[in-house]
């Protein structure tokens, strides 16, 4: 059990708890970016099932496209799970931070110096993270603008306003 501070008044407290909530929001966008990572990796797995299904029923020989295809849903598939590893880290290092504000904050133990290195930390995973996002999402813009090339002799659709 942690030594409690008996000089902490109830005011300090609220100031106290007032600011270990301020890490709260950042952990509400991560928890909001990691529902929209997984929600394009369980597309990504779903679409490289259906793909491996077709390829194992036509042969491999037939498949050139399929197989590209699964070439680029298995690096988004590295990419995304990459991504939700370093969010998870960068939420759990954000959730130590929050802890040791609070201890340093109502206990004799005080880890002030230590609340800088986590926030930073806890940034530079973010980073980390949306920057393995980012790429998920290039590679599949590029497999996209691939299937457009197929169709580039269709005739464009006319829009009611002007580009």
């Amino acid at each position: 059990m942690l030594p409690i501070n008996p000089h902490l008044e109830v005011p300090l407290l609220a100031q106290l708890i007032q600011l270990s909530i301020a890490p709260v929001f950042l952990l509400t966008a991560i928890g909001a970016f990691l529902s929209a990572i997984t929600t394009r990796l369980g597309r990504v797995i779903d679409r490289a099932r259906a793909l491996e299904t077709i390829i194992a029923s036509e042969g491999v020989e037939n498949n050139d496209t399929a197989l590209a295809e699964l070439a680029s849903l298995d690096r988004r598939m590295l990419l995304a799970n990459r991504a939700v590893a370093l969010s998870v880290s960068s939420a759990l290092t954000v959730c130590a931070l929050i802890i040791v504000l609070f201890v340093s904050a109502v206990s004799p133990i005080h880890l002030e110096q230590v609340v800088p290195i986590l926030f930073i930390l806890a940034l530079l995973l973010l980073t980390a993270s949306l920057t393995a996002f980012a790429l998920e999402i290039r590679i599949s813009i590029r497999t996209v603008r691939v299937r457009a090339e197929l169709i580039r002799h269709m005739p464009q659709p006319r829009f009611p306003f002007p580009r």
